[in-house]
């Protein structure tokens, strides 16, 4: 009698997905345990993106239980996880985290499991996990790996439950880099020239063997975020190295990075002095500046971003500036309201946004050079192609300049009497535990302790991650307030946000005056956040009081400092 081989009524490898993750390079950076990871955050609408780009999910109600845990299980059957890495036998941490209500990163489901790195796909049913009553959302994904520095290849998809259909998967084709296609791509990146005798200069410096330094100050995508390993594929460090070899005569030529991720130019301003110029001992010939995908916080509207330019432009030094407009998965940045800066002051900008986003929404026989998903790691950052790509338009800038023999007028620190937007905060400083220059009278009360747990970046040259603002005031318990006199005509205060159930609320007072209450739960996750306070015509003595909202005296809240404006 013959034994028919019957299979699996419902088989999840036959069931339709779509990716999430679809042939990502990882670099597990290094922890301070020794461990290494490679972070995906997924909540913030960054879910719903990651299934546009690299699923092709377009189906509304799909996409729509994509925000809650409860909408993931009812849409996702099992999850499918392959890593291929150099060593097959190497083992990776594969984390789903669903963040919870009552404590994000404490209370909600941890999908957890343990495969090879050798490329095979691993099938995990999410009827078999243990969920927490807790959930809130889908979180974030992790690789963790026992020692830092892995690379590798991972693939995540999300096989459907019975009743939905898999959308058609976006073909994605080798990029050809010769091509003319190709170069009219990186061409088109050239907002603006500008007034080139300032980057000429740069040019004909590092050609002649001096010293001579790049700096980059930005978000997210300035620090790396999306490149892996971050400190050597991100655009700072590839465009820098670019230049070096291109004009340099060896190793005259030398990185300032001072990316901050989720931070606008409303920080930037007032953290130049201390992460470009280092108080005085940096002197950067060449500045680029990259904020157009992060400003849109920014409650001067733009005030801050021309106020950080001009203070770089009236360094005696003289340094060049270049103007960067990176651009998020959904075709947007702050170029249109960013550029009048730019044409102001006749500086150089280069645009991410009109070199590549014609082009994605064209079939390979129209023309299309790359997809989203090669060009985007996530929703907002470039992945290794996105750098490499922002590395050459900004090479192409060079180029283009080096070549040019147009003559024009250098202003040399002239800066014009009018503005583009405005220029309020140019002379803005930062106030800090260490930096108290202006001699303001502070009273600490019971915001005495030192916050270490703080938002830290890759600077520089440097794999390993700094600390930002450790010189800070930490309010862990108690009643007694934060107290500062202060002669300034504006005041920014800046705080940490966290997402911790610990963090409280804390009402900022100004002689007297009730302003604000600051929430550091809002944004959800641990960054330096600035807050303008006020902005005065002229300047006059302030007495500025920070209180833990009543009820919450018991809770932590970080005050990483003050920009002020003598």
């Amino acid at each position: 009698m013959e034994i028919k081989q019957i299979a699996p009524k419902d088989p999840a490898a036959k069931r339709p997905f779509f990716y999430l993750l679809q042939e990502k390079e990882i670099f597990a950076g290094p922890q301070t345990d020794n461990r290494g990871i490679q972070f995906f955050y997924l909540d913030s609408g960054r879910l719903i993106d990651s299934a546009k780009i690299t699923g092709n999910v377009r189906e509304e109600k799909m996409l729509g239980l994509l925000e809650t845990t409860g909408g993931f299980r009812e849409l996702v059957h099992s999850i499918g996880v392959s890593v291929m890495a150099k060593e097959k036998d190497r083992k990776a941490d594969f984390i789903f985290q669903m963040y919870g209500n009552r404590d994000p990163y404490g209370s909600g489901t941890n999908i957890s499991h343990t495969l090879k790195c050798d490329g095979i796909e691993q099938i995990y049913p999410l009827s078999r996990e243990n969920w927490s009553g807790d959930d809130k959302e889908p979180g974030q994904i992790r690789f963790e790996f026992d020692v830092p520095g892995i690379t590798a290849t991972v693939n995540v998809k999300l096989y459907l439950n019975d009743g939905f259909e898999a959308p058609e998967a976006i073909e994605d084709f080798n990029i050809d880099y010769d091509s003319a296609a190709y170069k009219e791509m990186i061409a088109r990146s050239l907002l603006w020239k500008g007034d080139v005798s300032r980057i000429k200069k740069v040019i004909e410096k590092a050609k002649s063997g001096r010293e001579v330094t790049l700096a980059y100050i930005g978000g997210s995508i300035t620090q790396g975020a999306g490149a892996t390993p971050i400190h050597t594929n991100c655009y700072a460090y590839q465009s820098y190295k670019a230049f070096a070899e291109k004009y340099g005569t060896g190793d005259n030529v030398r990185l300032i990075k001072a990316g901050i991720g989720g931070t606008p130019s409303e920080l930037g301003v007032i953290r130049f002095e201390r992460d470009v110029l280092e108080y005085g001992k940096n002197t950067p010939d060449l500045v680029f500046v990259e904020f157009a995908v992060n400003d849109e916080g920014d409650e001067t509207n733009g005030v801050c971003y021309e106020s950080l330019v001009r203070k770089i432009l009236s360094l005696s030094s003289h340094p060049a500036v270049v103007l960067l407009f990176q651009v998020f998965s959904y075709d947007w940045n702050l170029q249109e309201r960013l550029s009048p800066v730019g044409y102001h002051y006749h500086l150089p900008m280069v645009s991410l946004k009109d070199a590549v986003t014609e082009q994605f929404a064209l079939g390979k026989e129209e023309g299309r050079v790359l997809s989203k998903n090669q060009f985007f790691y996530d929703a907002f950052h470039p992945s290794n192609i996105g750098h490499k790509i922002t590395a050459q338009c900004i090479m192409h800038l060079f180029e283009e300049i080096d070549k040019t023999d147009e003559d024009f007028e250098d202003a040399s620190g002239k800066l014009p009497g009018t503005f583009a937007i405005g220029g309020d905060f140019q002379e803005v400083h930062l106030l800090d535990r260490e930096d108290n220059r202006i001699g303001a009278r502070i009273e600490c009360g019971d915001f005495c302790d030192m916050d270490v747990k703080l938002q830290s970046v890759e600077r520089n040259e440097d794999e390993k991650q700094t600390p930002q603002f450790p010189c800070n005031w930490f309010h862990t318990a108690g009643e007694r307030p934060f107290a500062m006199d202060i002669i300034c005509k504006a005041l920014f205060l800046i705080f940490k946000d966290s997402p911790s159930c610990d963090a409280g609320k804390a009402r900022v007072y100004v002689d007297g005056e009730r302003i604000c209450t600051l929430d550091p739960r809002e944004v959800g996750w641990i960054h330096c956040h600035a807050k303008l306070i006020f902005n005065d015509r002229e300047s006059r003595p302030h007495k500025v009081e920070v209180n833990m909202e009543a009820g919450q005296e018991e809770k932590q809240f970080t005050i990483l400092g003050f920009g002020y404006v003598p």
